[in-house]
C-alpha cells in the first residue's frame, strides 16, 4: 500500500541488486537509481552506509558512478542504503545490494615459495622433479591456471627442453642430467590463467617464479689425469727406488671426490708406481742399450677405490714417458762387417785376417780386411781411441786413430821395408780401441793376422811413391782429383805400354782413373761423406804390356764441407715443482770436421712466450731460469712452459737445429682460499625451514683442480645449527655454498631474543696438507617478521598543501607519510583518483596531470600549466600499499589530501568587445555627461583581478586628417559589475560645438597588483557640430511645445531612426521671413548610432516620405523645418560678409543666368519623362514592378526615368555626409521643393489623385500607386509650403 500524505503518495524503488563489474573506471557508470512516484513529482536522489563511499549518485536523475576503485577479491558483495526524496513526504530508504561482478584483474600466484629441490644427476627420463602450484583469485576460465618452462638458466637454448611441465604443474625430466655439465638450474615457470574480460578486453594475466634444481653428484664419471702429458727422464743404471715422477688423477664427480689408486699395466718394465701418491720410481736395472728404445712408455691407469653406480670399476689410464739418459758403461768392440750393414747384436770378434803384396807402399791398405769398431753408448761417451800393438805393430799403423761411436779400421803400410815375403810369410798385429771415458773397462782387442804376398820385378815406376790428394765432400761426378799421375817403364814397345788402374776394386764405387792418362776422377760423388769417411787409401797400378805392376799409394783425404747441422742428444722434458729455477745442459754433436768452424756449436733462445724467463750459455748449452717459477702465473692448464732452444754452428751457412725444452711446473698448494666479499647479510623470513638463505663464494689460485678444491662449513658457535651450508663449484678454482636453514629446524621470530645470528663460514682446501690453508668470513643472517597489518598514513601528511599557479613552484610540494606496526615493510603510496573544482563546482578533467604521488609519498608538480583561473583545487584520492605483506589486507583506507591552487597575477585585464559607436553633441553635452563606456575582466582572483580605468590620451582627428590633442577633456569613473569592471567615459570640461571630427579616447585597464599588468583600447567618439543644428518652427507656444516635446520627439525618431537631441526651445519674435506665423523654435539634433547626422535637407526629405508622421507634426504645430542659428555675426562681420556677399552674388547671379536656360529645358523633359512613366506604371503590376534603393524624400518611384533621383542611394545607416555644410548640399526632392504634405488641404486632391501611404514597413510609394484595390490613406500636397516655411 503506498502511503499518502495530504493526498500525495510517496515514491518507491524497485529494485533490491545491482551488478556491478570491479573493472569499472572512477567516474564511469555504475548503475542507475530509479524509482517511482505515482504523483509524477520530481524525485531526489541519495545514498549513504559504510560503503557508500565508492559511489556518487546525481541527486536528480539517479546516476551512479564510481568514486573509489572496487575489487571483488576484498569485497564481493556489500549493501548501501539508497533514499529517494519527492519534496513533499518524508525521504524513503531501501537497502540496496552491489554484488561485484568478477572481471580477470589478478594475475596467478605462486604458492608456497621459495621452489627449490635437489635431484641425482642419474634421474630416470620422465621422472617427476617438483610440482608447483598458483592460485588465481578471479572466478571461471580467469582462475583456471596453466603452466609452461619460459627459460632455462643456464644455456637456455640448449636445456630448454630438458624439462617440461605438466598441467597440474608438476615439472618433469625430459633428457639426462650431468653434474659435470651443470650443477645447478634455474627454471623460469610461467603461470596464466584462462583469460577474461578486464575493460571489456579478453586478457589473460600472467605471472612467473623461479624453480632452483641443485644436482647431486654421483659416482658415474671415470676419474681424469691432471697436467698431462706426463713425460720425465732418468739415467741408466741408477739405483732402484729413484723417483722418475708423479703423476695426479682426480675423481670428476668433484662432490664424491672417491680415493684413487694408481698402477701400470706395462709388463715387463723396470717401474713401479706408488698406489696412492702415484709416484713412479725405478725397480729395476736400466741398461739404454738394451732397451729397444730409450724413450720407455708406461701405461699407468688410475683407479677409483668404490665402484660407480653402474657396479663397473671407474678407471682412466694415461701414458707416461721415461727417457732413460746414457752413461759411459760399454766400451767399443770390433766387428767383421762393412759398413751401414753391421749387425752390432750378435758378438763381437777378436780376431780378423787380411793380405797385402810384399812391399807394398806407404799408407797402402791391407787388403780383404772388413773391421768395424762399435761404442754403443750415446754422444760423448762414444768416443774412443785406436792404437797398434804387437810385435809386427810398427810395419802398420791404424787409420783412423780416433772414432765416435762406429767406425770402418783399416791397417796402413808404415814401413814397406819390414813387409817382405822372404822374412815372414804371415805378420799378426792387435788393435786396441780404447774408451777414455770409462777407466774400470776401457778396452778391447782385436787380433789382425797378414798374409803376405809375393811380387814380381820390373814394374813400372811412380815417381812418388805416395801421391796425397785431397777432394771435397759431396763434389760431383766427374770431378778430377789429379789431372795425370804417370808412371815410368824403360821398357819399350809393347812391354812399355802402360795402362792404369785403382785397386782395391771395392775403391772402383767411389773413385776412378783414366786407363790412358792416370788422370783420378770421382766416380759416384754422393758417396763422398767426410762424416762417415774421411781419408781414402787407395793403389793406383800401372800395368805395363808384359802385365808387369807398378803401384803408387794414393791418399786421398775428403775435406769437409758444412752440410751436417747440429745434432741435439736427447730429449728434454724436465718437471719441477713451483717455485724452484730449473737448470739443464743442452747436449748436441756436430759430425763436420772437428775442430774446424762447421763442427763449433753455438746455442740461443728463440724467442717466446717464456724467452725472457731463460738464459743460456752460447757455447756451454747450460739453460737456467732466471728465477724461481710460479704455477699460478702460467695461464696453460697443464702448467707446462715450453722454451725453444736453438743450436747453430759457425759454418759457411751456418746449419742449425732447434730443441723444445718442455718444463712441466707442478702445482703445490701454495695459496689459501679467499672470498669474494669481506661479510655478508642476509635474511631470512621465520617459519621457513629449507628455505635459501643466500649465497657465499670463495677462490682459490691454485692451478690444479685438486689444489683448488674447495669445501664450506659452519664454524660451531650460537645458532650455527640452525643453518646448513652446501659447496658447489662455479668454474676451476670458483666455488659457491649455499646457506639454508636446516629443514627440521624452525626459527620463531617472537621467541628469538636477538633477531639475527652471527655465523662464520670456513672455506677450506680440501688438498691442504695442513688446516691452515682456510678462510673465514662472517655471515649475519637476519631474521624477518611476517607482514600481516595494513598500514596507515598519518593524518598530520594529509593536511591542505598550497601551491602556486603557473609552474612558480616545481618539484617537491609535500611528503605523505605512512606507518606499519610489522617490523618488516615496504610502503609505497598509490594515487587512487584525481578531482578538480573551481569553487564548488567540477572542473573535469583539467588538473588530472598536473601532480604526480610518487611511491615514496612524494607529492610533484608534474606539470608548468598549472592555472588557478581552470581549477583552484585538486584532491587527490590515495591509499599507501606494504608490498612485504604476506598474510591480510596490503593497503591501508583511502584518504584523500587537498591541494589548494594559490593565484598569481598571471593575467591582464582583458577588454570585452564594444558593439556600440560612440557620439558627442558638443553643444548638449555637460560636465560629468556620460559619452561611451568599456569594459573588462581580469581572469585573477582577488585584489590581482581589480581593475582600475584611467584615460591616457585624447586625440581629435579632425575631417582633413589633422589631430590634435587634449587634456582633461574626458575622465572615467570605474565600477565593478557581476563579472567585470565597468569604464564610464565623461565629459571633464566643456566641449567646443564648432569642432568636426571624432575623439580618440586611449583608456588604460591596470589591476592591484604589486606588479600590475595593463592593457590599452581606444574609443572613437564622433563629435556631431552645429552645422548639424536643424531649427523647427512650431505655430504654437513654447509652452505647448514643451508639454509636447516627447510626442514631437517620438514622431521624429520614428521617421529618421535617428536619435533627437533637443538644444533648446524658445519663443520667436521675427516672423517676416515665413509666410506663416510661427510662435516657437525648437532647435535640435538628428544623430544615428553609428555617428552620422541628419542636416535639415535630409531631415526635409525623411519627414515627406512618411505622411502619418508628417500629419502628426503638423497637428503638433509643426510649420517650417530650416537650418538652426549658429552663432550671431557682429556688425563689423556683418559689413564684411555684406561686401563679399555681393561680390559673390554677381558672380553667382551670371553663372545662374548662363544656366537658367539649360536648366528650364532639362527640368521640362525631366516633367514630361515622369508623366510618361506614371502612365506606364500604371499598367505594371507590383510584382513587375522594379525594385531599387529607397531615397528618403523621393517619390521613390522605381520605373527608369520616372524620378530623377531614382539612382541616388540614401541610407540613414551610413555617413549622410553631416560633416559638410547645410549650404552645401542640395536638395534631393523630386520637385526641387521642400514642401510638406498636409492633411488639411484638400485644393490638390483632384490635381495629384490617389496614393497609397507608406506603412511602417516603408513599402515604396510606386508600389502602393499602383496598388489601387485597396487604398488606405490619402495625403494631400499643400503648395503654400516652401523650402523656408510650412
Amino acid at each position: 500500500l503506498l502511503l499518502v500524505v495530504s493526498g500525495n503518495t510517496v515514491p518507491f524503488f524497485n529494485m533490491t541488486v545491482v551488478y556491478v563489474p570491479e573493472d569499472l573506471e572512477l567516474g564511469q557508470h555504475a548503475f542507475q537509481l530509479m524509482a517511482t512516484d505515482i504523483d509524477g513529482d520530481p524525485l531526489t536522489y541519495s545514498i549513504s552506509g559504510p560503503d557508500a563511499f565508492y559511489f556518487s549518485v546525481d541527486a536528480q536523475t539517479g546516476n551512479v558512478t564510481l568514486r573509489n576503485s572496487l575489487d571483488r577479491e576484498l569485497l564481493p558483495k556489500f549493501t548501501i542504503i539508497v533514499k529517494v526524496f519527492d519534496g513533499k513526504n518524508e525521504a524513503v530508504s531501501k537497502k540496496l545490494t552491489i554484488i561485484v561482478e568478477d572481471r580477470n584483474d589478478n594475475a596467478p600466484v605462486f604458492q608456497y615459495l621459495p621452489y627449490e629441490t635437489s635431484i641425482p644427476e642419474n634421474m630416470k627420463l620422465n621422472s617427476i622433479i617438483y610440482t608447483v602450484f598458483a592460485d588465481d583469485s578471479d572466478t571461471g576460465n580467469a582462475s583456471k591456471v596453466s603452466y609452461s618452462i619460459e627459460e632455462v638458466i643456464p644455456d637456455s637454448g640448449k636445456n630448454h627442453w630438458l624439462f617440461y611441465i605438466l598441467p597440474n604443474g608438476s615439472v618433469v625430466l625430459n633428457g639426462s642430467l650431468d653434474y659435470a655439465t651443470n650443477a645447478f638450474y634455474q627454471l623460469k615457470i610461467l603461470a596464466k590463467d584462462g583469460g577474461g574480460l578486464l575493460h571489456n578486453v579478453l586478457t589473460f594475466q600472467q605471472s612467473s617464479t623461479y624453480l632452483s634444481l641443485t644436482i647431486r653428484d654421483l659416482p658415474n664419471l671415470d676419474p681424469r689425469f691432471l697436467s698431462e702429458p706426463y713425460s720425465g727422464s732418468v739415467p741408466e743404471n741408477c739405483s732402484l727406488g729413484t723417483t722418475v715422477l708423479t703423476v695426479t688423477a682426480v675423481d670428476r664427480d668433484t662432490a664424491v671426490n672417491d680415493e684413487i689408486s694408481y698402477s701400470i699395466t706395462n709388463a715387463s718394465v723396470p717401474f713401479a708406481i706408488s698406489a696412492t701418491t702415484g709416484t713412479i720410481t725405478v725397480s729395476g736395472p736400466l741398461d739404454r742399450e738394451q732397451l729397444p728404445s730409450e724413450e720407455v712408455l708406461l701405461e699407468v691407469t688410475a683407479r677409483e677405490k668404490n665402484l660407480d653406480i653402474h657396479g663397473k670399476v671407474a678407471q682412466t689410464s694415461t701414458m707416461v714417458a721415461v727417457m732413460v739418459t746414457d752413461v759411459n758403461d760399454n766400451k767399443p768392440q770390433f766387428y767383421r762387417c762393412s759398413l751401414p750393414s753391421c749387425d752390432f747384436s750378435t758378438s763381437a770378434q777378436n780376431n780378423f785376417r787380411g793380405n797385402i803384396i810384399e812391399h807394398s807402399s806407404s799408407r797402402l791398405p791391407v787388403s780383404n780386411l772388413s773391421i768395424v769398431a762399435h761404442d754403443p753408448d750415446k754422444g760423448i761417451n762414444s768416443n774412443y781411441e785406436l792404437y797398434l800393438q804387437g810385435p809386427n805393430a810398427s810395419a802398420f799403423t791404424v787409420s783412423p786413430t780416433k772414432i765416435v761411436g762406429t767406425g770402418e779400421v783399416q791397417l796402413l803400410v808404415q814401413d814397406p821395408s819390414s813387409v817382405d815375403y822372404e822374412i815372414s810369410h804371415v805378420m799378426v798385429v792387435q788393435i786396441i780401441a780404447n774408451d777414455m771415458g770409462n777407466p774400470t773397462d776401457c778396452c778391447s782387442t782385436a787380433t789382425v793376422t797378414i798374409d803376405l804376398i809375393d811380387s814380381n820385378d820390373h814394374i813400372p815406376e811412380f815417381p812418388q811413391s805416395t801421391y796425397n790428394l785431397s777432394v771435397m765432400e759431396n763434389s760431383p761426378t766427374g770431378t778430377i782429383i789429379s789431372p795425370n799421375i804417370t808412371a815410368y817403364d824403360p821398357d819399350s814397345g809393347v812391354l812399355g805400354q802402360i795402362t792404369y788402374q785403382l785397386l782395391p776394386e771395392s775403391i772402383r764405387k767411389i773413385f776412378t782413373v783414366n786407363a790412358m792418362t792416370g788422370a783420378v776422377l770421382v766416380q759416384n760423388g754422393s758417396l763422398l761423406d767426410r762424416e762417415t769417411r774421411s781419408i781414402y787409401y787407395a793403389n793406383l797400378q800401372a800395368k805395363d804390356g808384359g802385365n808387369l805392376v807398378g803401384t803408387t799409394v794414393l791418399e786421398i783425404t775428403v775435406l769437409d764441407d758444412n752440410d751436417m747441422a747440429p745434432i741435439i742428444t736427447g730429449s728434454y722434458f724436465i718437471s719441477v715443482e713451483e717455485g724452484q729455477n730449473v737448470r739443464t745442459q743442452i747436449q748436441a754433436i756436430d759430425n763436420d770436421e772437428p775442430g774446424s768452424r762447421n763442427s763449433e756449436l753455438g746455442f740461443k733462445i728463440l724467442p717466446g712466450p717464456f724467452s725472457n724467463n731463460f738464459t743460456i750459455n752460447a757455447t756451454t748449452g747450460e739453460m737456467h731460469s732466471k728465477e724461481p717459477l710460479d704455477r699460478e702465473a702460467l695461464e696453460d692448464d697443464r702448467g707446462q712452459v715450453v722454451v725453444t732452444v736453438e743450436v747453430y754452428d759457425h759454418g759457411v751457412p751456418k746449419l742449425h737445429t732447434s730443441v723444445n725444452v718442455t718444463i712441466t711446473v707442478g702445482d703445490m698448494n701454495d695459496n689459501a682460499p679467499m672470498f669474494l666479499n669481506q661479510s655478508y647479510e642476509f635474511s631470512v623470513f621465520e617459519d621457513s625451514p629449507g628455505s635459501v638463505v643466500g649465497e657465499v663464494e670463495a677462490t682459490d689460485a691454485d692451478r690444479t683442480e685438486i689444489n683448488s678444491r674447495i669445501s664450506f662449513l659452519l664454524q660451531r658457535g650460537s645458532g650455527s645449527s640452525n643453518f646448513l651450508i652446501r659447496s658447489y663449484p662455479l668454474g676451476r678454482g670458483y666455488y659457491g655454498g649455499q646457506l639454508s636453514v636446516d629443514p627440521d629446524m624452525s626459527l620463531d621470530y617472537d621467541t628469538l631474543q636477538q633477531k639475527f645470528f652471527f655465523l662464520v663460514v670456513l672455506a677450506e682446501n680440501t688438498a691442504a696438507d695442513n688446516m691452515g690453508d682456510t678462510a673465514n668470513v662472517s655471515v649475519v643472517v637476519h631474521i624477518l617478521d611476517i607482514n600481516d597489518e595494513p598500514p596507515t598514513i598519518l593524518p598530520a601528511s594529509l593536511q591542505d598543501v598550497h601551491v602556486s599557479e603557473n609552474g612558480t613552484q616545481q618539484g617537491l610540494v609535500h611528503t605523505l607519510v605512512a606507518s606499519d606496526p610489522d617490523t618488516n615493510h615496504s610502503l609505497v603510496f598509490e594515487e587512487l583518483a584525481v578531482t578538480c573544482f573551481k569553487g564548488a563546482s567540477s572542473a573535469g578533467e583539467v588538473c588530472w596531470d598536473w601532480f604526480v604521488l610518487a611511491p615514496n609519498g612524494s607529492v610533484l608538480v608534474n606539470s608548468s600549466d598549472i592555472d588557478y583561473e581552470l581549477c583552484d583545487r585538486v584532491v587527490l584520492t590515495l591509499r599507501a600499499e606494504d608490498l612485504y605483506t604476506k598474510k591480510g589486507n596490503r593497503y591501508s583506507q583511502n584518504e584523500t589530501l587537498r591541494i589548494l591552487i594559490t593565484d598569481v597575477n598571471d593575467n591582464t585585464p582583458l577588454f570585452l568587445p564594444i558593439l556600440q559607436t560612440f557620439v558627442v553633441v558638443p553643444e548638449i553635452s555637460p560636465v560629468d555627461l556620460q559619452v561611451a563606456t568599456v569594459r573588462a575582466t581580469d581572469a585573477d582572483s582577488g585584489l590581482r583581478g581589480a581593475i582600475t580605468f584611467s584615460i591616457v590620451s585624447v586625440v581629435l582627428v579632425e575631417d582633413n586628417g589633422v589631430s590634435r590633442p587634449f587634456e582633461n577633456l574626458f575622465k572615467v569613473v570605474t565600477a565593478p559589475e557581476q563579472d567585470s569592471y565597468v569604464g564610464s567615459i565623461q565629459v571633464a570640461s566643456n566641449l567646443d560645438g564648432s569642432l568636426k571630427g571624432q575623439y580618440q579616447v586611449t583608456v588604460e585597464a591596470r589591476d592591484s597588483d604589486t606588479r600590475a599588468n595593463t592593457a590599452q583600447t581606444v574609443l572613437n567618439i564622433f563629435t556631431v557640430d552645429q552645422s548639424y543644428r536643424v531649427r523647427l518652427q512650431f505655430t504654437t507656444t513654447v509652452d505647448e511645445v514643451q508639454s509636447n516635446s516627447e510626442k514631437i520627439k517620438v514622431a521624429l525618431t520614428t521617421v529618421t531612426k535617428a536619435g533627437v537631441y533637443v538644444a533648446a526651445i524658445r519663443s520667436i519674435e521675427d516672423t517676416r521671413a515665413s509666410q506663416v506665423e510661427a510662435k516657437s523654435v525648437m532647435e535640435a539634433y538628428f544623430v544615428y548610432s553609428n555617428g552620422t547626422a541628419l542636416d535639415v535637407n535630409q531631415l526635409s526629405v525623411l519627414i515627406q516620405s512618411d505622411p502619418l508622421v508628417l500629419a502628426e507634426l503638423v497637428n503638433l504645430g509643426l510649420a517650417v523645418i530650416g537650418p538652426g542659428e549658429v552663432v550671431k555675426p557682429t556688425r563689423e562681420t556683418e559689413l564684411i560678409g555684406i561686401i563679399a556677399g555681393l561680390a559673390v552674388f554677381l558672380l553667382i547671379f551670371i553663372l545662374i543666368m548662363t544656366l537658367v536656360v539649360v536648366l528650364t529645358t532639362r527640368s521640362y523633359k525631366r516633367k514630361l519623362s515622369a508623366m510618361k512613366a506614371l502612365k506606364v506604371a500604371t499598367t505594371f503590376s507590383p510584382a513587375m514592378a522594379q525594385q531599387g534603393a529607397g531615397i528618403p524624400g523621393t517619390n521613390q518611384y522605381n520605373a527608369e526615368g520616372a524620378n530623377p533621383m531614382l539612382n541616388l542611394s540614401f541610407d540613414p545607416s551610413h555617413d549622410l555626409g553631416f560633416h559638410e555644410d547645410s549650404s552645401s548640399v542640395a536638395s534631393v526632392n523630386s520637385l526641387d521643393e521642400n514642401t510638406v504634405n498636409a492633411p488639411e488641404d484638400n485644393n490638390l486632391k483632384a490635381m495629384q489623385g490617389k496614393a497609397q501611404l507608406t506603412d511602417p514597413t516603408d513599402e515604396e510609394v510606386l508600389v502602393a500607386a499602383l496598388d489601387l484595390k485597396d487604398p488606405t490613406k490619402t495625403a494631400y500636397i499643400n503648395t503654400t509650403f516652401t523650402t523656408t516655411d510650412l
